[in-house]
């Protein structure tokens, strides 16, 4: 179907206005964000021909440049502005879970270490940390790399702890297989982490593992 045959109600920009952005397709919310089409495709048919390509809108949003900028119809300034949406996302989910109590909303949590640490091509180990109401202080990816006991130093994290006058972490890596399931190492570096955090008074409230579409938190195990 041409776009112009399209009933002006049912076009993505009007059905967003008319219902939200929640009744869209993946298809429609990226017609609305690419704009314009390509010879030969109006902007709806270039959209489903991605989303079939690419499996899904995360795909999308994980490609490189080049990778992105392969695709006919994509260019730089779509990149430019695919990546500043990425941004702006991570950034409100940031604030969000800044302004509040990390322990009240665990799923704000989830959500916002699984945008941040999910397809990164390598293991980084993040920490929150939080002020004696469980409030982020701030957060920052302190080790990278290959996870285990001779790459996470519980030296540097009780320092940085100490620098930001923290009464407690939440510690959170990804596992790129993309299986979240905590290995015998995960458990090993968390203990040590407790053990030696223990000694300055200073609490660790949980450790999530972020996989591909599942986070596994460490204190609904029962292991912290």
């Amino acid at each position: 179907m041409a776009i112009k045959t399209i009933p002006t109600q049912s076009m993505p920009r009007e059905k967003l206005l008319n219902q939200g952005a929640s009744s869209l397709t993946d298809a429609e919310l990226l017609a609305i964000f690419l704009r314009t089409g390509t010879q030969g495709m109006n902007v709806l048919e270039l959209s489903d021909y991605l989303l079939r390509e690419l499996g899904s809108l995360r795909k999308l949003f994980a490609m490189s440049q080049k990778e992105f900028c392969h695709y006919k119809g994509l260019g730089e300034a779509k990149y430019v502005q695919l990546q500043a949406i990425v941004e702006m996302t991570q950034r409100y989910l940031a604030e969000t879970l800044h302004r509040g109590d990390a322990l009240t909303s665990p799923q704000q949590t989830k959500l916002y270490l699984s945008s941040l640490l999910r397809d990164r091509p390598r293991e980084a180990f993040y920490v929150l940390f939080l002020d004696n109401q469980h409030r982020v202080i701030v957060s920052e990816v302190m080790f990278e790399g290959t996870i285990d006991s001779a790459s996470v130093y519980p030296r540097e994290v009780v320092k940085r702890a100490l620098e930001h006058n923290s009464a407690a972490l939440i510690l959170a890596h990804n596992h790129p297989s993309g299986v979240a399931e905590p290995s015998q190492c995960d458990r090993r570096i968390t203990r040590r982490l407790v053990d030696a955090l223990a000694l300055v008074d200073i609490r660790i409230l949980d450790h999530f593992v972020v996989g591909d579409g599942e986070v596994v938190s460490f204190a609904e195990r029962g292991w912290i």
